[in-house]
Protein backbone atom coordinates (compact mmCIF):
# COMPACT_ATOMS: atom_id res chain seq x y z
CA UNK A 1 0.00 0.00 0.00
CA UNK A 2 1.40 4.06 -0.82
CA UNK A 3 0.94 6.34 1.42
CA UNK A 4 0.95 9.88 1.57
CA UNK A 5 3.94 10.87 -0.67
CA UNK A 6 4.04 8.31 -1.75
CA UNK A 7 1.15 8.37 -4.34
CA UNK A 8 2.63 10.37 -7.49
CA UNK A 9 -0.44 10.39 -9.14
CA UNK A 10 -2.36 13.86 -10.30
CA UNK A 11 -5.82 12.94 -9.16
CA UNK A 12 -7.32 10.44 -6.63
CA UNK A 13 -11.03 9.44 -5.63
CA UNK A 14 -11.10 9.98 -1.62
CA UNK A 15 -13.26 8.43 1.09
CA UNK A 16 -13.03 9.39 4.50
CA UNK A 17 -12.08 6.93 7.83
CA UNK A 18 -15.99 6.20 7.59
CA UNK A 19 -16.32 5.14 3.86
CA UNK A 20 -18.20 8.42 2.91
CA UNK A 21 -17.17 9.47 -0.58
CA UNK A 22 -15.47 13.06 -1.01
CA UNK A 23 -15.13 13.17 -4.55
CA UNK A 24 -12.65 13.25 -7.07
CA UNK A 25 -9.51 15.49 -6.14
CA UNK A 26 -6.02 16.40 -7.11
CA UNK A 27 -4.07 14.45 -4.82
CA UNK A 28 -1.91 17.57 -3.15
CA UNK A 29 -5.43 18.53 -2.02
CA UNK A 30 -6.33 15.34 -0.43
CA UNK A 31 -2.88 15.07 1.33
CA UNK A 32 -3.82 18.78 2.73
CA UNK A 33 -7.00 17.40 4.11
CA UNK A 34 -5.37 14.31 5.59
CA UNK A 35 -2.97 16.06 7.35
CA UNK A 36 -5.80 18.74 8.82
CA UNK A 37 -7.17 15.49 10.28
CA UNK A 38 -4.14 14.02 11.81
CA UNK A 39 -4.42 11.18 9.81
CA UNK A 40 -2.86 9.57 6.63
CA UNK A 41 -3.70 9.51 2.76
CA UNK A 42 -3.93 5.81 1.87
CA UNK A 43 -4.09 4.29 -1.60
CA UNK A 44 -6.79 0.83 -1.17
CA UNK A 45 -7.70 0.68 -4.84
CA UNK A 46 -4.31 1.51 -6.93
CA UNK A 47 -6.10 0.12 -10.67
CA UNK A 48 -9.17 1.97 -10.10
CA UNK A 49 -9.06 4.98 -12.61
CA UNK A 50 -8.63 7.33 -10.53
CA UNK A 51 -7.22 5.37 -7.77
CA UNK A 52 -9.06 5.07 -4.55
CA UNK A 53 -7.38 6.65 -1.55
CA UNK A 54 -8.84 6.70 2.18
CA UNK A 55 -7.63 9.30 4.83
CA UNK A 56 -7.23 6.93 7.72
CA UNK A 57 -4.99 6.15 10.59
CA UNK A 58 -2.25 4.09 9.18
CA UNK A 59 -0.34 2.93 12.25
CA UNK A 60 -3.76 2.16 13.94
CA UNK A 61 -4.43 0.16 10.36
CA UNK A 62 -1.80 -2.23 10.38
CA UNK A 63 -1.45 -2.72 14.01
CA UNK A 64 -5.14 -4.16 13.70
CA UNK A 65 -4.46 -5.97 10.64
CA UNK A 66 -1.21 -7.38 11.99
CA UNK A 67 -3.65 -8.29 14.94
CA UNK A 68 -6.18 -10.58 12.83
CA UNK A 69 -3.29 -12.32 10.78
CA UNK A 70 -2.07 -13.62 14.13
CA UNK A 71 -5.39 -14.61 15.54
CA UNK A 72 -5.56 -16.55 12.43
CA UNK A 73 -2.48 -18.10 12.51
CA UNK A 74 -3.25 -19.47 16.47
CA UNK A 75 -6.29 -20.54 14.66
CA UNK A 76 -4.46 -22.75 12.10
CA UNK A 77 -4.11 -26.27 12.67
CA UNK A 78 -0.63 -27.80 11.73
CA UNK A 79 -0.93 -31.16 10.64
CA UNK A 80 2.27 -33.32 11.27
CA UNK A 81 3.28 -36.76 10.35
CA UNK A 82 3.48 -39.20 13.27
CA UNK A 83 5.52 -42.86 12.74
CA UNK A 84 3.98 -46.59 14.34
CA UNK A 85 6.69 -48.74 13.70
CA UNK A 86 5.64 -52.69 13.41
CA UNK A 87 7.33 -55.68 12.81
CA UNK A 88 5.71 -58.37 10.45
CA UNK A 89 5.62 -61.29 13.27
CA UNK A 90 4.65 -58.23 16.20
CA UNK A 91 2.66 -59.88 19.14
CA UNK A 92 -0.98 -59.12 19.56
CA UNK A 93 -0.16 -56.93 22.70
CA UNK A 94 2.28 -54.94 21.01
CA UNK A 95 -0.02 -54.45 18.08
CA UNK A 96 -2.64 -53.13 20.65
CA UNK A 97 0.05 -50.74 22.23
CA UNK A 98 1.13 -49.30 18.58
CA UNK A 99 -2.66 -48.94 18.06
CA UNK A 100 -3.19 -47.39 20.75
CA UNK A 101 -0.43 -44.71 19.93
CA UNK A 102 -1.87 -44.48 15.96
CA UNK A 103 -5.83 -44.02 17.58
CA UNK A 104 -4.14 -40.85 20.20
CA UNK A 105 -1.96 -39.57 17.35
CA UNK A 106 -4.94 -39.65 14.81
CA UNK A 107 -7.63 -37.62 18.02
CA UNK A 108 -4.64 -35.36 18.19
CA UNK A 109 -5.22 -34.13 14.34
CA UNK A 110 -2.32 -35.55 13.22
CA UNK A 111 -1.45 -38.22 10.18
CA UNK A 112 -0.07 -41.20 10.54
CA UNK A 113 2.19 -42.90 8.65
CA UNK A 114 2.54 -46.75 9.62
CA UNK A 115 5.77 -48.62 8.91
CA UNK A 116 6.20 -52.23 8.67
CA UNK A 117 10.08 -52.86 8.94
CA UNK A 118 11.66 -56.37 7.28
CA UNK A 119 14.59 -57.79 8.37
CA UNK A 120 16.57 -61.03 6.41
CA UNK A 121 14.27 -64.04 5.00
CA UNK A 122 10.83 -61.56 6.32
CA UNK A 123 11.37 -59.87 2.65
CA UNK A 124 10.49 -62.85 1.15
CA UNK A 125 6.89 -62.60 2.75
CA UNK A 126 5.73 -58.87 2.22
CA UNK A 127 2.08 -60.21 2.65
CA UNK A 128 2.59 -60.71 6.43
CA UNK A 129 3.23 -56.92 5.98
CA UNK A 130 0.30 -56.51 4.14
CA UNK A 131 -1.87 -57.97 6.19
CA UNK A 132 -1.00 -55.96 9.43
CA UNK A 133 -1.29 -53.16 7.53
CA UNK A 134 -4.61 -53.95 6.76
CA UNK A 135 -5.61 -55.22 10.43
CA UNK A 136 -4.63 -51.89 11.72
CA UNK A 137 -6.70 -49.76 9.09
CA UNK A 138 -9.40 -52.13 9.73
CA UNK A 139 -9.35 -51.11 13.69
CA UNK A 140 -9.13 -47.17 13.05
CA UNK A 141 -11.52 -47.11 9.98
CA UNK A 142 -14.22 -45.48 11.78
CA UNK A 143 -11.23 -42.38 12.45
CA UNK A 144 -9.18 -42.46 9.51
CA UNK A 145 -8.85 -42.27 5.73
CA UNK A 146 -6.21 -44.48 4.19
CA UNK A 147 -4.81 -41.62 2.37
CA UNK A 148 -1.93 -44.00 1.05
CA UNK A 149 -2.38 -47.94 0.56
CA UNK A 150 0.51 -50.22 1.70
CA UNK A 151 3.86 -49.72 -0.54
CA UNK A 152 6.64 -51.90 -0.04
CA UNK A 153 9.94 -49.04 -0.40
CA UNK A 154 13.32 -50.89 0.25
CA UNK A 155 13.26 -53.40 3.07
CA UNK A 156 9.89 -51.04 4.84
CA UNK A 157 6.26 -51.18 3.63
CA UNK A 158 4.37 -47.57 4.58
CA UNK A 159 0.78 -46.74 4.67
CA UNK A 160 -0.72 -43.48 5.73
CA UNK A 161 -3.66 -42.39 7.78
CA UNK A 162 -5.24 -39.42 7.69
CA UNK A 163 -8.14 -38.23 10.21
CA UNK A 164 -11.75 -38.30 9.05
CA UNK A 165 -12.47 -34.25 9.31
CA UNK A 166 -16.04 -34.47 11.06
CA UNK A 167 -14.63 -37.78 13.72
CA UNK A 168 -13.80 -35.52 16.15
CA UNK A 169 -16.43 -33.47 16.48
CA UNK A 170 -18.80 -36.72 16.95
CA UNK A 171 -16.75 -37.88 19.42
CA UNK A 172 -16.88 -35.12 21.55
CA UNK A 173 -21.05 -34.99 21.07
CA UNK A 174 -21.23 -38.39 21.90
CA UNK A 175 -19.45 -38.39 24.99
CA UNK A 176 -21.38 -35.16 26.05
CA UNK A 177 -24.62 -37.15 25.33
CA UNK A 178 -24.16 -40.11 27.06
CA UNK A 179 -23.86 -40.36 30.91
CA UNK A 180 -25.40 -42.92 32.02
CA UNK A 181 -27.88 -42.75 34.72
CA UNK A 182 -28.59 -44.94 37.49
CA UNK A 183 -31.29 -46.66 35.73
CA UNK A 184 -28.86 -47.83 32.94
CA UNK A 185 -30.69 -45.02 30.67
CA UNK A 186 -28.57 -42.21 29.07
CA UNK A 187 -29.78 -39.04 30.25
CA UNK A 188 -30.11 -37.72 26.75
CA UNK A 189 -32.49 -40.60 26.16
CA UNK A 190 -34.42 -39.76 29.56
CA UNK A 191 -34.98 -35.89 28.13
CA UNK A 192 -35.94 -36.59 24.44
CA UNK A 193 -38.31 -39.73 25.43
CA UNK A 194 -42.22 -38.60 25.16
CA UNK A 195 -43.71 -38.33 28.58
CA UNK A 196 -46.85 -41.07 29.29
CA UNK A 197 -48.81 -38.51 31.69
Amino acid sequence: MRINDEIRIREVRVTDANGEQLGVMLTKDALKLAEDKHLDLVEVAPKARPPVCRIMDFGKYRYEQQKREKEVRKKQKIITIKEVKLRPNIEQHDFEVKLKNAQRFIEEGNKVKVTIMFRGRELSHPELGSEILTKLAKALEEFVTVERNAKLEGKNMTMILSPKAQKAQKTKKNTATSTTTKGGVSSAQNQDAPSNS
